[in-house]
C-alpha cells in the first residue's frame, strides 16, 4: 500500500504515537490562534442575518469523516419533502478560480472540486462552489428561490454566517490522541462541541463523551450498487459476482472506511490509500494480476482515463432515520427562522 505522509501522519495520531507530544507546544499556539481569529471573525458576522437558513456540515477532525454522504442523504430527503434547497462547498481540490462557480452533473472536475461534482450528479440540486462561503452563499441566493442552504464543511469558516451546526463524527476512528493539529486531527478543541445543534456519529461510539445537551444523530454507510465503469453494467452489493479478492484503490480522507464497508461485504481487499482529493492516474488502477478493482464514488467523478473491465466503483449512501429532518425543522422553528421553520 503506498503511504504518504499524510496517511503517515493520520495513522499516528489515531494510534496515540508518544513522538507527536514534540509538537504539543505548536498545537497550543494553533489553539490560541484560532480561538482569536474566531472570535474576530464571530463578531464581523455577528450583525448579520441569513436570508434563509444555512446549515453547516461540518467536523473538527482533519481527515474523513462522512460529511459529503451524510449532506447528500439529507438533500434528497429535504428535496423531497418538496423543500427547495440549495448547497454551497468551498470545493478542494478545483483549479484556482476566483469568483463563484455553478456546479451541474456536466461541470468538469477541476473546476468544481470532487465532492460538489459529486452531489451534483447525486442531488440534482443547485451547488455553488467558491473559497469564500459567504459569498458563495450570496451568490446561491440570485440563482433562485431557496428554503435552506446546506454547506459542504466550513464548520471553521467563520466568516460565513450560520443557523444550524451539524459536527460530523466517525465512530470507529472518534477524536484520536485528542490533541489539535499538528500534534493531533483536531482542527480545534473537543469542547467546541458544546456549541454545536447536533453531533452525528458515523458508527458506534460511546455516548458518554458528547455533551449531553447535544442532540446526537446516528447514521452509517450503506452500500448501493457496484457499477462498472467499462462497461456500465450493475451489480447488487450482496451477490457480487466478481474476484473475491480484489484492490480497493481510494483518495479519500478515511481509506481505511472504504476498506471495511468491502470487506463487511464479505471481499478481501488489497488496500491502496492515496492522498484525499487527489487524481488517480492510469498507473494507479494498473495491477495485471486479473483481480478486481474497485474505488470510490468521489474518486469516479474525477476519473479521466479510460478504465478496463476490471474497474468498479462502489456507490454508497448515509442510511439515517428520516425523523432527522423533523428534528432539523424543529430546531430551526426553535430560533424562530423562517420560511423552513412553518
Amino acid at each position: 500500500m503506498y503511504l504518504s505522509f499524510e496517511h503517515f501522519l493520520t495513522k499516528s495520531w489515531y494510534r496515540s504515537s508518544p513522538w507527536l507530544f514534540v509538537l504539543w507546544p505548536i498545537s497550543i499556539v494553533f489553539v490560541v490562534l484560532i480561538e482569536i481569529r474566531k472570535a474576530v471573525l464571530r463578531y464581523r458576522v455577528s450583525k448579520r442575518e441569513n436570508l434563509v437558513p444555512v446549515v453547516v456540515i461540518g467536523n473538527i477532525t482533519v481527515g474523513g469523516s462522512g460529511k459529503t454522504p451524510l449532506l447528500i442523504s439529507l438533500v434528497k430527503e429535504l428535496l423531497r419533502r418538496g423543500i427547495k434547497t440549495g448547497v454551497v462547498s468551498r470545493g478542494y481540490g478545483r483549479s484556482a478560480q476566483k469568483g463563484p462557480i455553478e456546479v451541474n452533473s456536466e461541470t468538469p472536475f477541476y473546476l468544481s472540486g470532487d465532492e460538489p461534482l459529486l452531489i451534483a450528479k447525486l442531488c440534482k440540486c443547485m451547488v455553488i462552489v467558491d473559497s469564500d462561503r459567504a459569498r458563495a452563499v450570496k451568490f446561491l441566493l440570485t440563482t433562485g428561490n431557496y428554503d435552506i442552504i446546506l454547506s459542504d464543511d466550513g464548520l471553521q469558516h467563520y466568516s460565513m454566517n450560520r443557523d444550524i451546526e451539524v459536527v460530523v463524527v466517525d465512530g470507529s476512528r472518534g477524536f484520536g490522541n485528542g490533541l489539535c493539529i499538528p500534534a493531533g486531527p483536531l482542527r480545534e478543541p473537543i469542547r467546541r462541541l458544546r456549541s454545536v445543534d447536533f453531533i452525528a456519529i458515523n458508527g458506534e461510539v460511546k455516548r458518554e463523551q458528547y455533551p449531553p445537551h447535544v442532540q446526537v444523530i446516528d447514521f452509517f454507510y450503506k452500500p448501493v450498487k457496484f457499477v462498472n465503469l467499462f462497461t456500465g453494467q450493475v451489480c447488487d452489493p450482496n451477490h457480487w459476482k466478481g474476484t473475491k479478492i480484489v484492490h480497493a484503490v481510494a483518495a479519500i480522507g478515511a481509506p481505511e472506511s472504504f476498506e471495511k464497508s468491502l470487506q463487511r461485504l464479505g471481499l478481501q481487499v488489497i488496500l491502496h490509500a492515496h492522498n484525499d482529493h487527489s487524481c488517480l492516474k492510469p498507473a494507479d488502477l494498473s495491477f495485471n494480476d486479473g483481480l478486481d478493482i474497485v474505488i470510490t464514488a468521489k474518486d469516479a467523478v474525477k476519473l479521466d482515463v479510460e478504465c478496463d473491465h476490471d474497474v468498479w466503483c462502489l456507490e454508497i449512501e448515509a442510511a439515517l432515520d428520516a425523523s432527522v429532518i423533523d428534528k432539523l425543522v424543529t430546531r430551526l422553528s426553535e430560533k424562530r427562522l423562517y420560511p423552513i421553520a412553518q
